[in-house]
């Protein structure tokens, strides 16, 4: 219940906590899948299961690394004892991480200067304010694009430090690219996409360029977990996903109302996807239409969403979302009342797409 305070900029021991409480989990978790035959898992929990308990030193190396201590990124604890005794890719001689590092330092500070250059300009204090009541519905609109927009630069701008801490000391190398000459990735401890998110087509595709590695582990331990076998999954997993992340983020009715409107956000997303690849290939134009059109949703809801995960108290969410008459609410769930009347049928796939 910290919230309040990192909204004002004060640091506690809370965010170190937060990815504490991943750590803690999976490890666990994935020790209790090393006790079960490897036929009934995935394959990414046979690829992290443990099949041997961690001793107090690397149990307590992976839980502190200091790297990754205060902001993330969450990674595997399989990946983490890899590292320290040299095995698997880490096992021959590794790749300069100063390039790849100097990056993602040069990315952070680009971040914190556009966020300290945007944040006197879009206070969250204006939404209180009696002027932002007196302005139009197009320009509240506005406001809260560019309130979401500028709160984003501090993530990207703590990710990317993050990031190079993690970078620097190896462990962020990933593999090798089969490009000819291959070169090295340093995407394990990558968090964030940034043109990704800002040009995101789809809600779907958020999670995948936001918060990459709490996103995985929500995947893993949640969303994965959720879904029987010989099912498909559907709603209920989504939400109650996004609900775990609600309540990981801190017991404040924003966040539990933002993380309800992702799910939302995601579903109605879905919906103009099954739309656009239901269209014949003749109407091309159509189809193109309809990805413009879901890159808009998607802006118009995830800005409007995040106005509740910025300012947390259920007074000021609830006003601002009636400030632009819940348009980011209403039209998600309107799109997914439509998939029950509107039932496109399903398009030819390759086997190849299939299998994507």
């Amino acid at each position: 219940m910290s919230g309040d305070a990192w909204k004002e900029g004060g640091i506690d021991a809370t965010g170190a906590l937060m990815v504490l409480t991943l750590k803690v989990i999976s490890c666990a978790i994935n020790y209790n899948d090393g006790l079960v035959t490897e036929e009934n898992l995935r394959e990414a929990q046979k690829k992290n299961r443990l099949t041997r308990l961690p001793s107090l030193i690397e149990y307590i190396g992976y839980c502190l690394c200091c790297g990754s201590h205060f902001a993330g990124p969450v990674y595997e604890i399989k990946d983490y004892l890899e590292w320290t005794e040299r095995k698997g890719i880490w096992s021959g001689p590794w790749p300069s991480p100063y390039a790849a590092t100097l990056r993602a330092i040069l990315q952070a500070g680009v971040c914190m200067a556009l966020y300290l250059y945007l944040v006197p300009q879009y206070p969250l204090t204006r939404f209180t304010e009696p002027i932002y009541q007196e302005w139009g519905f197009w320009k509240r609109l506005s406001y809260q694009y560019m309130a979401g927009f500028t709160a984003r630069w501090k993530y990207y701008f703590i990710w990317s430090i993050s990031e190079a801490s993690i970078i620097i000391c190896g462990l962020g190398f990933s593999g090798w690219t089969e490009s000819s000459p291959p070169k090295p990735k340093w995407d394990r401890a990558k968090n964030v996409d940034i043109l990704g998110v800002e040009f995101a087509k789809s809600a779907v595709q958020i999670p995948l360029v936001w918060n990459i590695q709490v996103s995985t582990w929500l995947r893993h331990y949640v969303y994965d977990r959720l879904i029987q076998n010989g099912k498909k999954p559907g709603f209920f997993q989504l939400l109650a996903t996004q609900t775990v992340s609600a309540v990981w983020h801190g017991l404040y009715p924003g966040y539990i109302i933002f993380f309800v409107q992702s799910a939302l956000m995601i579903a109605g997303s879905r919906v103009i996807y099954r739309w656009q690849q239901a269209l014949p290939p003749k109407m091309e134009l159509v189809k193109k239409i309809m990805v413009f059109l879901n890159f808009a949703y998607t802006v118009l809801v995830l800005n409007y969403s995040c106005v509740g995960f910025m300012v947390l108290s259920l007074h000021e969410t609830i006003a601002s979302y009636g400030s632009v008459y819940y348009i980011g609410t209403i039209i998600p769930i309107v799109l997914i009342l439509l998939s029950y009347v509107i039932k496109p049928g399903k398009p030819a796939r390759s086997k190849t797409r299939k299998d994507e």
